[in-house]
């Protein structure tokens, strides 16, 4: 268990910085194919933290508003959801989040907030209904965990990268279809242009592929911290099993809210898309948590 931790928290490193090397070959490519200076890549990294900050300050109550979530809830609402949630913090000494109920049949929750302090956590009715008291702990368990992770901070970081290479792609483009065609340095030496529009065009792609493995790895991270916390690594297993099993979809899932969710919110049902979640396959993360020893 804590080789998963750890070893989940060196991948996260290995690629933030991947991706922060990509930047620079980004930048090689602006240098070899256009005529923007240094000053365009830190405006394209203002304007994409200016869009980060939004959504780190307020993502949090969008995510609620989107999931069509009723709350917060107190505890004579909701007793056993709270006095779960309520000893999940204790033993983990972090402050109790605002909870949430989705009415949605589905079986799913997720977390949000920039850090403990200003947190909530969302619980489909499905998962209350249908979930035993060991699997509903480990997927809260999972969720408090993201937050005390503070994934939340980590995914901003990565969102304005994401950012910075979708808004200097898209500049380089429109420069090269509507810029000069005499440009000398533009047209020096063709194989420097020929990688530089290859590197250019793909940017978007390789960009949003990162995005998607960071989260995965916090997934990951998050599976083996709430396992830490409850100590009973089949209870989530379990968890994990019955969401698979439901194959229908959230009604109110949204691609932008995607990724905070325990499960991908869109349904189990084998396809093509898979490849482009931002969760990993529920059957990998099954296994990694039946192997884990407490």
């Amino acid at each position: 268990m804590y080789s998963q931790i750890a070893a989940n928290k060196r991948k996260t490193i290995l690629l933030v910085g991947l991706f922060v090397i990509f930047m620079i070959g980004l930048g090689w490519a602006i240098g070899k194919f256009g005529n923007f200076g240094p000053g365009s890549i830190f405006l394209a990294a203002i304007i994409s933290i200016v869009m980060a900050l939004f959504s780190y300050y307020s993502g949090d109550k969008m995510a609620i508003m989107t999931s069509g979530a009723r709350g917060p809830i107190q505890k004579t609402d909701n007793p056993y959801l709270w006095r779960l949630v309520e000893n999940l913090c204790i033993s983990n000494g972090q402050p109790m989040p605002k909870l949430y109920i989705i009415p949605d049949p589905a079986i799913n929750a997720f977390a949000t907030g920039r850090d403990p302090k200003h947190a909530s956590v969302a619980v489909t009715q499905g998962a209350l209904e249908k979930l035993e008291n060991e699997e509903l702990e480990g997927v809260l368990a999972h969720e408090l965990s993201h937050v005390k992770n503070y994934d939340i901070r980590v995914m901003t970081i990565v969102i304005v990268l994401v950012g910075t290479v979708s808004i200097l792609a898209d500049w380089m483009m429109r420069a090269h279809l509507f810029g000069s065609r005499g440009d000398r340095d533009r047209n020096s030496n063709p194989i420097f242009a020929i990688i530089a529009i290859v590197l250019i065009l793909l940017s978007p792609i390789i960009a949003e592929i990162i995005k998607l493995a960071v989260s995965r790895r916090r997934e990951y991270l998050a599976d083996a911290s709430g396992v830490l916390l409850t100590r009973f690594p089949e209870g989530l297993a379990r968890a994990l099993e019955k969401i698979s099993a439901d194959t229908r979809p959230l009604a109110r899932a949204h691609t932008a809210t995607a990724h905070l969710y325990i499960a991908n919110p869109f349904g189990s049902k084998k396809s093509l898309s898979n490849l482009f979640s931002t969760h990993p396959p529920v059957e990998d993360r099954i296994q990694k948590l039946r192997t884990m020893g407490v």
